[in-house]
């Protein structure tokens, strides 16, 4: 974090010109890699300008007392104020919502009941697909969907992506219950099938689009959109009692 935006953040003296030129192109970086991700009809100009907001946002609402840097903050909370802005404009039937809910549903039934991953053929079976038709769900799912690691805590009723954080400082039971997810959700990370975690390792640290990890892994654009789907749900179902508990 620079000195500059310190000094702006500590007096709230926010010079906000400053720091959108300062920014600009972070914002714009986090546009681009979100748009990949996104149906023909999201314009990147929309993100931009949302983004903006949220850069803004973080510049007013910075602690430096707190332990993450004024550039991880604010990318939570640019990124948060864009998948706003793509919620307010939900494209994604409802049949979408309801397809990955029983997607989710045979993963965990399959998965407790023979005590390893669930192979596509398994979930095709159950649900009475054809490993087309699951195949086509799961591509579905992922044209209209963006996925965000917080969005799994959430039921799939709620049809929303999460990316928030809160204006106050987290008391110790928010503490308690964010920490007991994400200790969860390394977790089950750690325990998808190899090549689902290779995805999301390339897609999530990496910053790498689907055409470049199909590169990677030597498939086609669509499969790593299907096995990035498969394991965003997989994780859904995976921490189904961590939901449900809390």
């Amino acid at each position: 974090m620079s000195s500059g935006v310190a000094s702006y953040v500590t007096t709230r003296d926010l010079d906000q010109e400053a720091v959108v030129t300062q920014y600009a192109n972070f914002v714009k970086r986090i546009a681009y890699h979100l748009l990949a991700r996104l149906p023909p009809c999201v314009q990147i100009d929309d993100l931009i300008q949302s983004g903006m907001m949220g850069l803004l946002e973080a510049a007013r609402n910075y602690d430096p007392m707190l332990k993450a840097s004024f550039e991880t903050y604010a990318g939570i909370r640019i990124r948060g104020a864009m998948l706003d802005e793509i919620r307010r404009y939900d494209w994604a039937p409802r049949s979408v919502h309801r397809k990955a809910r029983q997607i989710a549903e045979a993963i965990h039934r399959i998965e407790a009941h023979v005590g390893r991953d669930a192979h596509d053929q398994e979930i095709a079976a159950f649900l009475e697909l054809s490993p087309e038709e699951y195949h086509q769900t799961l591509q579905e799912a992922c044209g209209y969907r963006v996925f965000s690691f917080e969005e799994l805590a959430q039921d799939e009723d709620d049809a929303g992506i999460s990316f928030d954080v809160p204006d106050h400082a987290p008391g110790p039971l928010e503490q308690l219950e964010e920490s007991d997810f994400r200790a969860c959700l390394a977790e089950a990370i750690a325990g998808l099938p190899e090549r689902e975690k290779l995805i999301l390792s390339l897609y999530y640290d990496e910053e790498l689009n689907l055409k470049e990890i199909g590169a990677v892994l030597k498939v086609s654009e669509s499969r790593v959109s299907q096995l990035h789907s498969q394991a965003m749900i997989r994780l859904r179902a995976r921490l189904h009692d961590w939901a449900h508990k809390n």
